[in-house]
């Protein structure tokens, strides 16, 4: 896929694409343009003309950072106004990126700081290189995580780490992120894309319609009571019954064969 400055859009393996942040040069740092073409990628991926991508991975360009953040030079000598009107661009690319239907994996292969964190954090998994680190260091800079990192990072780390690296603004390596539940694999940097590929061809096997259905239960679930999640539940349940696939996994279960799901 083709048409955008700062990202690299490529299709992998059958039901996989690759969305590499492409800003080596700047550590991958986050411009008003790759805002925008992050947003419009995941928010108006076009689904028509790959209508079985079942999972994504994203990753960063270079050997040294998935994404330091908001570029600041960029933001030198900006304007409140224009300051707003960018990160509301950045908050809807943060967004899109969150509610994306099929799943997304993050391949940290360098630092994810500030905005870079909170795009890791948008992602459903998160694959590491032992080099990489994690951080919201905005409160050293006079400002504060804007795209969810003061909600997302304390539920996958729990209030008190949570709280420990937003207050202080220090970064982590990979271990320790692993250990804090931010992530789930840590491997060697030559292994990142082979063990995201790993995970991803683990999901794309799977009946796509179903994984879709449980990446909206459990999203979905975390931000109600108990109760209303479990009625959720059953909601995005129901729409795997219809469906071929549901079908289909069933008579390859009792064929003894691998089922073909075709996503509909």
């Amino acid at each position: 896929m083709t048409g955008y400055e700062t990202l690299l859009v490529e299709s992998v393996e059958p039901h996989i694409i690759k969305v590499t942040l492409n800003r080596p040069q700047a550590m991958n740092a986050m411009t008003t343009r790759m805002g925008e073409e992050m947003r419009s990628l995941f928010r108006d991926f076009d689904h028509s003309r790959q209508p079985d991508v079942r999972v994504v991975i994203l990753t960063g360009s270079g050997e040294k950072a998935f994404c330091a953040g908001a570029d600041l030079k960029e933001r030198q000598g900006m304007s409140e106004d224009v300051w707003r009107r960018q990160h509301v661009i950045f908050e809807e690319a943060c967004e899109a990126l969150w509610r994306f239907p099929a799943p997304v994996i993050a391949a940290v292969n360098g630092v994810a700081l500030g905005g870079g964190c909170e795009y890791a954090l948008a992602c459903d998994l998160i694959v590491a290189a032992e080099h990489a680190r994690f951080g919201q260091p905005e409160v050293t800079r006079g400002i504060m995580p804007g795209t969810g990192g003061t909600q997302r990072l304390p539920r996958r780390a729990g209030i008190a780490r949570g709280k420990e690296l937003l207050y202080t603004g220090r970064m982590i390596d990979a271990r320790e992120a692993a250990a804090w539940g931010l992530v789930n694999h840590v491997v060697p940097a030559s292994g990142l894309m082979d063990k995201a590929l790993e995970l991803a061809r683990l999901i794309a096997r799977n009946g796509p319609i179903a994984v879709r259905q449980v990446k909206k239960a459990v999203d979905r679930g975390m931000e109600l009571p108990l109760a209303e999640a479990l009625a959720f539940e059953i909601e995005a349940y129901n729409i795997c019954i219809p469906s071929e696939d549901r079908h289909e996994g069933v008579d390859a279960f009792n064929e003894k064969r691998a089922p073909v799901f075709k996503n509909r």
